[in-house]
């Protein structure tokens, strides 16, 4: 417990290094007039849709908190220490912070984020490293504000709750829920505007208008632009707040049997040392990315180099921290094993990621190739691309669970624990691990859409020559980032999904008093439970993509009708209504979010009060639902992020000129080839930015939601 004081003074430095890095973005320069115009614009576009929608979030979060609430204070079977009415009340209040520190470090990252846009654009005309130092720490506010908001806020309820290693954690998981509540609209609603903006602008401006992406004329570039911030700053910041705090519940609830073993309070408080420890590494690591371009001064230097370099310097230094933490914590070198592997699992799948979404290999290039033969092909291809990712992604998992569970059963003997409790406490210091570098991570995904409204505003105002250059390999590195950040999110939601299942028997042991409990397969109601868990998965994804559909349609039409009744728009003599095609995307957003953000809960309610009334095992068929939908979750959502990030790379290997046909010649931007990747990338595009990241949260809110409501199948 010595290192426990280190957890709140993390918190708080972290709070203070995000007001610095917000201080130092937003006290440089906007550049020209025209510049800051348009990124006001970008910003008063991106504010209104944060209104309206955390508006409708704080309506339905306050709704499902009351509802929880009384449904636990009414059901619940009493706990040691509280009365059904008591935990009605804890936990809903516990939801009610969780969701509200999640949509206040989305707010405020996503305000200095969007702000951060034009002066990158503006730092472009100084030179690159000045350039990458502000939309990097721009990304970064972001990054501290979750990470600390997420370690005070489990933190701060723990003590509140009475801190007692045996008892608090359970009490402590609605926190979690909330954060998982409030990530999964987040997402799905910046997912569907950012999505639909872009299929508009693209199918009607670059296909049919044959104008430019980011040309000022067309009607939705605005809403583009927009749609970069509210999906993948504050989407994916919610998402890795969500993971966050579920990992630190989690572990602290697995914790607890050791502690009932050993009596060291430690185990439970553990993970949250861990998590400040990371904070640490990630500011260290922040702090010397403009090392490297004061190191390598050439202005053909590769932007990657600087953020790698940030980053491995952040992993050296978390690799030290979990060592110091596990051998005086918990005693023993086994779990600094498990936690290592963990970390080399996100170094890995950041690899697989890049190698089937970069235009630099084979995957990528199959399908520019598939381009010259139709648009069809392209998407056959893209398709069969996004299905072979699913086999390393289960295989690296999958070999990272093993490992780090046989790495922990080791420490059993010398703790006078078993295997199976040590096992699982392996898995969750890899988890741990993977997720000490969160902040950093975080950090390099929102770079991505500051650098992309970046080089927007400097197609936008015409700045070009040596500045236009930057932004543009910013905007390529930027989507490099994008593309690696959500393969560590889906491989820490599956990693953080199987800690919160063996969290989940773990509180069905507690609440029953049984010495183990399992999920028997040959059972009916498992069975069915199970089908029910993928349909899930699918009857998911499918609202995710009907509803960008639904509101890429509405947005095509206005398009078209501008340029259709303002011929004056495409002659460049008058100026497209932006505000028009922002309004109709951000009711859209609103509007189709709500039917997949509730169907997970509705689907753990349904299945586990349905079966217990039937008189089934109702605590297993809910852990089958938790489990098999964790399965399927996590690949699908594979299968989604690499197929569309494939597609999305073959388009930019087209337009570089990287595609020649038999006789050698490049098949570039006009051809038939780039028109058929351009319909592929579209198809992409709800693949990646809303299906897929929004699963990551559904695998997530599937646990929290079991955990929190596990009293009621019992």
């Amino acid at each position: 417990m010595a290192l426990m004081p280190i957890v709140p003074i993390a918190g708080v430095l972290a709070v203070l290094f995000a007001a610095y890095l917000a201080w130092d973005v937003l006290r440089r320069d906007t550049g020209s007039p025209a510049m800051k115009q348009i990124g006001d614009v970008i910003f008063e576009g991106a504010a209104t849709f944060l209104r309206r929608q955390y508006r409708t979030i704080g309506i339905l979060a306050l709704g499902a908190a009351v509802l929880v609430g009384l449904v636990l204070a009414l059901l619940a079977h009493p706990s040691p220490t509280a009365t059904p009415q008591e935990v009605g009340v804890r936990t809903a209040f516990a939801f009610l912070v969780g969701a509200a520190a999640s949509a206040l470090s989305g707010i405020i990252g996503m305000y200095v984020a969007v702000k951060s846009n034009v002066r990158t654009a503006a730092a472009a005309l100084h030179g690159l490293n000045d350039a990458i130092t502000v939309s990097l720490r721009g990304g970064a506010v972001s990054g501290f504000l979750i990470v600390a908001l997420s370690l005070l806020g489990v933190t701060g309820i723990f003590y509140l709750y009475g801190a007692d290693p045996a008892l608090t954690p359970s009490s402590i998981v609605g926190f979690g829920f909330g954060a998982s509540f409030v990530a999964l609209f987040a997402q799905l609603g910046g997912g569907i505007y950012t999505k639909a903006a872009d299929m508009g602008a693209d199918l009607v401006g670059k296909i049919e208008a044959g104008i430019p992406e980011d040309d000022p004329r067309n009607p939705a570039v605005i809403a583009d632009l927009v749609g970069d911030n509210v999906g993948d700053c504050a989407g994916r910041g919610a998402d890795l707040f969500e993971s966050t705090a579920a990992e630190n519940i989690g572990a602290m609830i697995i914790g607890v049997a050791i502690f009932l073993h050993t009596n060291n309070p430690a185990w439970v408080v553990f993970p949250l040392v861990v998590r400040a420890f990371g904070v640490i590494a990630t500011m260290v690591g922040l702090v010397v990315v403009p090392l490297w371009g004061k190191l390598r001064p050439s202005p053909d230097e590769d932007p990657m180099n600087s953020l790698n370099w940030g980053f491995f310097v952040s992993v050296g230094l978390a690799i030290v921290f979990l060592f110091v933490a596990t051998t005086s914590m918990l005693n023993s070198i086994w779990f600094f094993w498990a936690g290592l592997v963990g970390i080399v699992t996100s170094i890995a799948i950041v690899f697989i990621t890049q190698y089937y979404t970069s235009g630099s290999w084979r995957p990528v290039r199959e399908i520019a190739r598939a381009s010259e033969t139709g648009p069809a092909t392209t998407i056959v291809m893209g398709t069969a691309v996004g299905f072979e990712t699913t086999f390393s992604t289960a295989v690296t998992v999958g070999a990272a669970l093993l490992a780090a569970f046989a790495l922990g059963a080791q420490a059993a003997p010398a703790l006078g624990i078993t295997p199976a409790e040590a096992g699982l406490f392996g898995t969750a210091v890899a988890t741990m691990g993977m997720l000490m570098t969160a902040a950093y991570v975080l950090a390099m995904d929102t770079f991505g859409p500051i650098t992309d409204n970046a080089n927007g505003i400097i197609e936008m105002t015409g700045a070009g020559g040596r500045a236009r250059e930057i932004t543009d390999r910013l905007d390529a590195v930027g989507n490099t980032t994008k593309a690696l950040t959500k393969g560590y999110a889906m491989a820490s939601a599956a990693l953080a999904a199987f800690l919160l299942f063996g969290a989940y028997g773990d509180e069905v042991k507690r609440i029953t008093g049984a010495a183990t409990f399992s999920v028997d397969l040959t059972k009916v109601e498992v069975f069915v439970a199970s089908l029910f868990a993928v349909m899930l998965v699918f009857l998911f994804s499918s609202l995710a993509i009907r509803a960008v559909s639904k509101a890429a349609s509405a947005i095509i039409e206005e398009v078209r009708r501008q340029f259709r009744e303002n011929p004056g728009i495409m002659a460049g003599t008058a100026s497209p209504d932006y505000a028009r095609a922002i309004d109709i995307t951000t009711r859209a957003g609103l509007r189709e979010m709500i039917a997949p953000g509730i169907l997970p809960i509705a689907a753990s309610l349904v299945v586990g009060l349905s079966f217990k009334w039937m008189g089934l095992d109702a605590a297993q068929a809910v852990g089958a639902l938790l489990m098999v939908g964790t399965i399927g979750g996590i690949l699908l959502a594979t299968f989604f992020n690499n197929s569309g990030g494939a597609w999305d790379n073959a388009k930019k290997f087209i337009e570089a000129g990287n595609l020649r046909d038999a006789s050698g010649v490049v098949l570039g931007k006009g051809t038939a080839a780039h028109a058929a990747a351009v319909v592929g990338d579209t198809v992409g595009d709800p693949f990646k930015d809303t299906a897929g990241p929004s699963l990551h949260v559904l695998v997530k809110l599937l646990s929290t939601v079991t955990l929190v409501l596990a009293p009621l199948f019992i």
